[in-house]
């Protein structure tokens, strides 16, 4: 029987980094597979930043150990840096000069010659659609652009490992599908990229697995299918009237067994639900029973928002 070991391209073993009094980290352990997308996501001071500048050599440990691109981020940091791309939440190109000119420049940083600095530049303007804007002050562009030319410029030295740190935040939609595209394209090709970001939405079209952090450490892991399986069905009621929508959510806690969350300017009432023997007949039955008007009702599987509200809630919220 042949045995197929899994290569890791991100590897941390009980990672912790203090701030003070504050405990960023507490045990980090995170294994990306390589060429796959690894989402991070977690609510404000979880620790995903302060992870990924680990990761990216721009902080050390004080605990724990991590390799990148088979490299210790503590004992060889260049070698990692040379592996890696980092593309930040903000766009570190210079606005006065060309887009072409950003390019050459972030080249030569990199010690690339002046003719492959020049062909990587080029090829990387087209593959961004900022072949006619090339020649243009940087200032000039859209906020898409800039963060296109910024996803450019960490692709120069075509990295095993390219870490995208709140990739699309402040963009339009049709940019962040650009973008989106763009690291498909790259995941095909063999890249790994280590994803955090604020939308769910974007987690759920691009991460073949997400790890959620919580107080410095991973507590959640699992493919986007998992999870959302992992919390069930999400039943939703939309009701006739303001003062039915108490009557609905009483009917839907004692069916889901979970208290109902409102919408009451859409006059809805939802709850999650892992009954597998719950039913959309069963549910409009009970409504119905109870004298609550109905207007519609769903019975679906959770987004990954909910998802994630739900596994990031306080204890006594889920009591």
């Amino acid at each position: 029987m042949v045995t197929l070991m899994t290569t890791y391209a991100v590897l941390s073993e009980d990672l912790e980094k203090r701030f003070g009094k504050v405990h960023a980290l507490r045990g980090l352990d995170l294994a990306v597979p390589e060429g796959s997308v690894c989402g991070l996501l977690g609510p404000n001071g979880a620790g995903k930043t302060t992870a990924v500048r680990l990761l990216t050599t721009l902080l050390a440990p004080d605990a724990g150990r991590a390799e990148v691109a088979g490299h210790d981020v503590a004992r060889d940091p260049a070698a990692v840096r040379r592996a890696i791309g980092v593309t930040g939440q903000s766009t570190s190109v210079d606005t006065d000069l060309t887009g072409r000119e950003n390019l050459r420049l972030f080249a030569r940083l990199h010690r690339l010659g002046g003719a492959v600095a020049r062909a990587r530049a080029d090829v990387l303007l087209d593959r961004f659609a900022l072949g006619d804007a090339a020649n243009r002050p940087a200032r000039t562009y859209s906020g898409g652009m800039r963060r296109r030319l910024d996803l450019a410029a960490s692709l120069l030295t075509r990295p095993r490992v390219l870490f995208l740190d709140e990739p699309t935040t402040g963009l339009d939609p049709a940019s962040r599908t650009a973008i989106w595209d763009v690291v498909r394209e790259l995941t095909l090709a063999g890249t790994t990229v280590l994803l955090t970001t604020q939308y769910l939405e974007e987690a759920d079209q691009l991460a073949d697995d997400i790890a959620l952090i919580d107080r410095g450490r991973v507590t959640v892991r699992g493919t986007p299918a998992a999870l959302k399986a992992e919390i069930g069905a999400y039943a939703e009621v939309v009701v006739a009237d303001d003062a039915a929508l108490p009557g609905a959510a009483l009917v839907l806690g004692r069916l889901t067994g979970r208290p109902a969350a409102l919408d009451a300017g859409r006059r809805a009432a939802g709850a999650a639900t892992t009954d597998p023997d719950l039913t959309l007949p069963r549910i409009v039955r009970e409504l119905d029973a109870a004298g609550v008007p109905v207007v519609d009702a769903t019975l679906r599987r959770p987004t990954l928002d909910e998802v994630f509200l739900r596994l990031t809630a306080p204890e006594e919220a889920l009591a």
